[in-house]
């Protein structure tokens, strides 16, 4: 039991330094009276939406568990039954309480990178953005760590459970994490999107006003937005990733408790230990010179992340996997080594370096409609290296494992890869946070009326924080999809399958439903935005149509009644794409049994990675295409520059608002879906035999 004291000693020592990191962030300056004013309107509107989305959630979630509970006992296993509720509440908490601490310092950081930026220090803003970005990754990470490592304390040392029990009695945690994850990823990409395309075709098209001019009343509604989406639906999303995949690495170590003992379970929990050891390391010694570009100084950081990471790897396989350590060190490489291809795809995609963002913005010049074209061949592009990169991760860190001679130790070979590629997770997350951060603190600025200089500081950052979003979208698809091999394995590991038949007409039933549901939630989740769209769509026009005086500057426009209609639409419109998604693979379960969920599972996966990273890539293409064009740097084929307010911009902004429900709503959502079918499954697996 040594390593399970180390687990809840580094997720205590990490909710420490969570609280250092906060306390540090909430110490610099507030910024300018008017920078205060901004960012308290922000902040009340995201504090005010996530209340009313965790009541939602958390209603949702009783019922679940009232659910889980009756389903067992009709069973007759009734005493699993609250085994699993119990730990399914603890899940959906523990992820509630990370996503909702994290954004409630992420919207006080963002003044105080504002308010860095008028200083003229670049590293000072920098610095701020990702210190607060890492108080989520941090929170994230410690109570993930800290849920799985005390519930497998009290199961085994006071209830007294054999080890090999332990990780099936407390799946529910990683179920209930993919629960909130689900509704709090859709609900904030709902929001997120509504309010921007209804900010930027109002504002933007319609107006002609810049983005975040004061005078649009959606502008604080779109800030609110980054947000949640991208701090508190990201984070619940990775929160929802280190339970549900450790939770599966666990499963598949039961299987070969003869040659590890207890390691082969604990294994997973050290290396997320270790991995949060790396993160913080790399958060604190990550600096940028004046002159740099801020995303060499974050990719250093990364970079030390995993390669602290792998020695810590090392060091920990050879102490707890014995004479097999160099094989699953290896597999644990691959995962880590996927990790960093992916970024590096990711950036080619969605960077306009690169050729395919440059076609997209060459498009532009012949209208919307070559726009849109070339921006779904990139997203149907994208897929191939990715695809062909999970492949070889999954087939290398399998051979590896496989070479040991062990049973079972091919599919623990790519449960290391899955917990090597997670090692950077919280590294990775404080990244994602510093997007929407550095956006807040670009709209600050402007809505401040703040000096050339501070927004010229700021809008560099914000292109970084574009960036790393994207590349936070690859990553969490990439984890998805090595999750799902694992967690695909720890399910036929329950029900007692080796095999799964397509042949079988109910199984081919249950892979078709699978591949439908990818598709049916999309469409929910892409119609969704659009609809909350026209709330907020009406609302600014309405405002501008009632009070002329708003755009010349002499009435104030109604921010408040923006954000609560956006509200409203965001909560009203995420119900039912989250409630198909949790009742089809229950349905599938109960009437077609355990072999055709397993079809349904295995064909699922496979197409929801594939539009995760067609729709997460084409948005994100689609949206620096569109900044490329504004930068003022793309010219046209006469050499003739096209930015700002010309056809070329018109068609690129059109481009933009297709992609943004893709990048930001149901491409992110189906990270999510992926793993909430297989923790699903997993913990209604005993229900289906």
């Amino acid at each position: 039991m040594t390593f399970i004291y180390f687990t809840l000693s580094i997720s205590a020592i990490g909710l420490i330094v969570t609280w250092m990191l906060a306390r540090l962030v909430q110490r610099q300056a507030e910024g300018t009276e008017a920078m205060q004013k901004v960012a308290a309107a922000i902040r009340a509107g995201a504090m005010a939406f996530l209340k009313r989305q965790y009541t939602t959630i958390s209603l949702i979630a009783v019922g679940v568990a009232a659910l889980i509970v009756m389903a067992y006992i009709s069973s007759g296993k009734a005493s699993l039954g609250w085994e699993t509720a119990i730990a399914f509440l603890l899940g959906a908490i523990a992820s509630g309480i990370a996503g909702y601490m994290g954004m409630y310092v992420s919207v006080r950081a963002n003044s105080k990178v504002a308010a860095q930026a008028d200083k003229g220090s670049l590293n000072g803003a920098m610095s701020v953005a990702l210190r607060g970005g890492a108080v989520e990754g941090m929170l994230v990470s410690s109570l993930s760590l800290l849920g799985l490592s005390a519930l497998f304390f009290v199961y085994t040392q006071w209830l007294h459970f054999d080890p090999r029990e332990v990780p099936s009695a407390i799946i529910g945690f990683g179920f209930g994490a993919s629960l909130v994850a689900l509704f709090a990823q859709l609900g904030g990409g709902i929001y997120t999107k509504a309010a921007d395309v209804g900010a930027d075709l109002v504002g933007k098209v319609e107006a002609g006003i810049p983005e975040d001019d004061p005078r649009n009343p959606a502008v604080i509604a779109d800030l609110v937005g980054d947000n949640v989406g991208d701090c508190a639906g990201r984070g619940s999303d990775l929160f929802e990733s280190t339970a549900a995949e450790n939770i599966g690495a666990m499963i598949l170590g039961v299987a070969l408790f003869p040659t590890f003992g207890i390691n082969g379970i604990l294994f997973p929990l050290v290396i997320q230990a270790c991995g949060m050891i790396a993160s913080i390391i790399s958060v604190f010694v990550v600096k940028v010179k004046e002159n740099e570009d801020p995303m060499n100084a974050l990719n250093r950081g990364y970079y030390l992340a995993a390669t602290l990471g792998a020695v810590a790897m090392f060091f920990v396989t050879k102490m707890m996997l014995g004479d097999h350590y160099l094989n699953f060190f290896a597999a644990g490489l691959v995962g880590i080594v996927m990790g960093i291809i992916f970024l590096f795809l990711t950036q080619y995609y969605t960077d306009h370096k690169f050729r395919p963002v440059m076609s997209i913005a060459r498009a532009s010049e012949t209208g919307p409609a070559t726009n849109i074209i070339a921006g779904l061949a990139v997203g149907f592009e994208n897929v191939a290296l990715p695809v062909i990169t999970i492949g070889a991760a999954l087939w290398g860190s399998f051979a590896l494992g496989e070479a040991t001679g062990l049973n079972n130790g091919g599919l623990y070979g790519t449960a290391v890869a899955t917990i090597g590629m997670l090692v950077t997770s919280m590294y990775v997350l404080a990244m994602d946070t510093f997007g929407p951060i550095t956006d807040n603190a670009g709209g600050i600025v402007e809505m401040s009326n703040g000096s050339e200089s501070t927004r010229k500081i700021t809008d560099r950052l914000d292109s970084v924080g574009n960036t790393t979003k994207a590349l936070t979208k690859g990553y969490a698809v990439g984890s998805a999809a090595l999750a799902a091999f694992l967690l695909f394995s720890a399910y036929l590991e329950q029900v007692n399958l080796v095999t799964v038949n397509l042949a079988n007409i109910k199984v081919f039933i249950g892979a078709f439903i699978g591949a439908m549901l990818v598709f049916l939630f999309s469409a929910l989740a892409m119609r969704a935005v659009g609809r909350s769209a026209g709330y907020i769509i009406e609302e600014v026009r309405r405002q501008f149509r009632e009070k002329p005086g708003i755009m010349q500057g002499t009435e104030q426009p109604d921010y408040g009644r923006a954000v609560d209609i956006t509200t409203r639409g965001a909560l009203k419109q995420m119900v039912l794409p989250g409630i198909i998604a949790i009742a089809v693979p229950i349905a599938v379960g109960l009437v077609l049994r355990a072999e055709a969920a397993a079809g349904m599972l295995m064909v699922g996966t496979i197409a929801g990675v594939i539009m995760a990273l067609v729709m997460n890539n084409a948005g994100g293409a689609w949206d620096n295409a569109k900044k490329f064009i504004e930068s003022g740097e793309f010219k046209d084929s006469n050499g003739v520059v096209q930015g700002k307010k010309t056809a070329v911009h018109a068609a690129a902004v059109v481009g933009d608002t297709v992609g943004d429900p893709f990048k930001d709503t149901a491409g992110p959502s189906l990270h999510v879906l992926i793993k909430l079918l297989a923790t699903l499954t997993l913990v209604l697996a005993a229900l289906f035999i």
